[in-house]
């Protein structure tokens, strides 16, 4: 018997912008972007991150880990190899997985009182 598979190889975000600044508590307030993954596989995903810009060569791959039948949230503001991605640059990303897998892009902009949450699923490439 075969199993359905949930997700895809490649995902693509086009509004990437991490708020240059906060308000509120630290850590749970920090303005940030976020990738949401969803690995319901039975093999563990090796993820790679490549971070794309208006002005200048792309950065990365960022390499994670998404354990079988977990989900991870990441911090862009969290990564750090192979270099920090800026706040209040726009950039884009695409995500790719050796094992499909579902993304969702969410950004918290907490620079006013009255906060912003926003997020959409990625698109699949």
């Amino acid at each position: 018997m075969t199993k359905d598979v949930l997700g895809a190889h490649r995902w693509a975000i086009a509004d990437g912008y991490i708020p240059p600044g906060s308000t509120g508590p630290e850590p749970d307030m920090t303005s940030h972007d976020s990738i949401c993954m969803l690995n319901a596989s039975d093999d563990s995903a090796t993820v790679e991150v490549m971070v794309y810009f208006t002005d200048r060569e792309p950065a990365g791959p960022f390499t994670l880990t998404v354990d079988p039948r977990r989900a991870r949230h990441e911090r862009i503001n969290d990564f750090r190899s192979p270099e920090r991605i800026p706040p209040g640059v726009d950039y884009c990303l695409v995500v790719t997985s050796d094992v499909p897998i579902v993304v969702q892009h969410t950004r918290l902009d907490s620079r006013q009182e009255a906060n912003a949450l926003m997020t959409t699923i990625a698109f699949t490439a």
